[in-house]
């Protein structure tokens, strides 16, 4: 495939200094380095979270039997080696938070924002080196307090990821119920952390560009990070002051969503919704960007329409403002209002549906070379179409009276934000590990990990979609308790057993991502042929990105040089063997 686009170089170097140990490695204010600590940080959270989901799906299958290998934890949160009810609600609730704040958001916004942005723009740094370095810490500690919840009397929240008032608002044991107040400083503590990233990713795409490198010349990649970012900084204070009010009716006496006192519960949910969906897009928008870069690259191709794809993440970002609505159909709202919220709910989804096609119209007659990224990236777009069409029931409002709180939104939920943002964090990982840590991953095992990743998961959450259709609700204890609900338990016990198939897989994409440090092949600076800037550097790139002068951008990141021109349609067996001097030669 072509070069981004025929560079040159321009400007001074910044010569590479020496840093001690923690400087380099724990203090660090290089972006790269910044990037692989949020990467590392997520993959530990997300152990703790999918250890949370294996207890769960345990529980829904074999309800209050011995969890194999758990006799020793005592009690509250064991019973003889049983999930007693209080645990189960403090699991899915503490599963949900980690997933969504300190696995999916980390990965996406902070690895790849951080690790990208500057070598896909053509810069050295981001604008605010110190500002990144306090953004990962602040986040880190974000994660402690949060975790620090198992170990204070009453345990972990246990009022579910979304908190709902009155439920979350009243202490469970007064004066030190402090399981939910840890709850509401982590997230506030991570929204600091994030908004310290949000203003560095703006700052420094707006200013710090290459020479070039004009809006409509950015990877989309770039254009998802930018809008991402845009989204955090506008959406992060509404969360922040509902939990802020929280706490004041948890700690200081006031009422804000205390009926008892005056105050409105629904108030929490028009506070939480209105960052909730902009949230759902946060976690999503990065993971198209990867998927644009990924299919385009072993497509061999350009991507297809890429104004139509910018326009189109800039209308989803638009819209996600005035959709939140439909999470709360059955709280009691106006028909008319409730009309209003299906209306844009289907409307949003029209863009969604534009990238679709422009991702199909990549594909089509292209020469494509299935790498474990592009299989994941593949995996991210059928996935997703999958989640935006259950979705489509969701927006219809007498539909949704009947799914609301039932398996089917679980299901749902998954395949946006596993099939979907999962998904292209895998497809991520495999794509820029190269340039990350200058060797390439074993490209069998990563195949491996996704075929058993993408059939397991499929056998997981699919069936859920027909639990949700029989009237399973979610959050319940025992599914054995309700009569209704029996003639469909052996379909909960094969979702666990898959679920079980699903969390093991993930162990191949760690030995992977460990065995590939010390023992992968050497990679070269450019070994996927692709065309953006961050492939003219070393791998991995050095103090400064560039060792010489930066790169100018003189054509848009996804145009050929000569479309017809053999090398653009390497076959597989060259492609991951292609050599730095073949790409050079074709960057003028």
């Amino acid at each position: 495939m072509s070069s981004t686009a025929a560079v040159a170089v321009h400007g001074a170097h910044a010569e590479p200094h020496a840093l001690g140990f923690w400087r380099t490695y724990i203090f660090s204010e290089d972006h790269k380095m910044i990037g692989k600590q949020f990467l590392f940080m997520a993959l530990f959270m997300m152990s703790i979270g999918g250890l949370m989901a294996m207890l769960m799906r345990w529980e829904l299958a074999w309800p209050e039997t011995q969890v194999p290998g758990f006799g020793w934890v005592p009690e509250p949160f064991m019973y003889e080696g049983a999930i007693p009810p209080n645990t189960y609600n403090a699991m899915f609730t503490m599963h949900a938070t980690i997933m969504i704040f300190f696995v999916v958001m980390p990965i996406l916004v902070g690895c790849f924002g951080n690790f990208l942005i500057p070598l896909m723009i053509g810069a050295r740094d981001m604008a605010f080196p110190k500002l990144n370095m306090l953004s990962f810490w602040t986040g880190a500690v974000a994660g402690v307090i949060l975790l620090s919840s198992f170990f204070v009397t009453g345990g972990p929240a246990a009022a579910g990821w979304t908190s709902y008032a009155p439920l979350s608002a009243v202490p469970i044991y007064t004066g030190v119920d402090w399981g939910q107040n840890l709850w509401c400083i982590s997230i506030i503590v991570l929204g600091a952390s994030s908004l310290m990233g949000s203003i560095n990713y703006i700052t420094t795409i707006i200013n710090m560009r290459t020479r070039g490198m004009y809006f409509f010349r950015l990877p989309l990649t770039i254009w998802s990070l930018f809008i991402t970012a845009i989204l955090l900084l506008l959406a992060l204070p509404v969360l922040t002051t509902a939990i802020a009010l929280l706490l004041f009716d948890r700690l200081g006496g006031t009422h804000f969503f205390l009926p008892s006192g005056g105050g409105e519960p629904l108030l929490w949910q028009h506070l939480f919704w209105f960052f909730g969906h902009p949230e759902v897009y946060i976690m999503i928008l990065p993971a198209m960007g990867i998927a644009s870069e990924v299919i385009a690259t072993f497509s061999r191709k350009p991507i297809f329409g890429y104004r139509a794809m910018a326009y189109a993440m800039i209308a989803i970002a638009g819209l996600s403002w005035i959709v939140w609505g439909h999470h709360m159909f059955v709280s009691g709202m106006d028909p008319v209002l409730g009309s209003g919220f299906m209306i844009t709910t289907m409307i949003i989804g029209v863009p969604s549906a534009i990238k679709t096609f422009n991702w199909l119209g990549t594909l089509y007659k292209g020469n494509i070379h299935y790498t474990a990224a592009m299989m994941n990236a593949l995996a991210f777009v059928a996935m997703f179409v999958i989640g935006g069409m259950s979705g489509i029931w969701m927006a219809c409002t007498p539909v949704d009276m009947y799914i609301h709180d039932t398996y089917f939104i679980v299901a749902h939920i998954h395949y946006v934000l596993f099939g979907g943002s999962l998904f292209g964090v895998f497809a991520g990982i495999t794509y820029w590990y190269p340039k990350m840590f200058g060797r390439m991953m074993n490209e069998t095992l990563g195949k491996i990990h996704f075929w058993i990743t993408f059939v397991s998961f499929n056998c997981t959450f699919f069936p859920m979609h027909i639990l949700g259709m029989a009237g399973h609700m979610r959050r319940i204890y025992n599914p054995q308790q309700y009569d209704f609900l029996k003639p469909i338990i052996p379909i909960n016990e094969f979702i666990s057993i898959s679920a079980f198939v699903l969390g093991a897989a993930q162990f191949l994409l760690l030995a992977n991502i460990i065995w590939s440090y010390f023992k992968g092949a050497k990679a070269t600076e450019n070994p996927w042929y692709a065309n953006t800037l961050e492939w003219t550097t070393p791998s991995p790139p050095p103090h400064g990105n560039w060792p010489g002068p930066v790169p100018i951008v003189y054509r848009g990141p996804y145009e050929y040089s000569s479309p017809g021109v053999a090398e653009d349609y390497l076959p597989q067996s060259q492609l991951l063997e292609h050599s730095t001097g073949a790409a050079n030669k074709r960057t003028h």
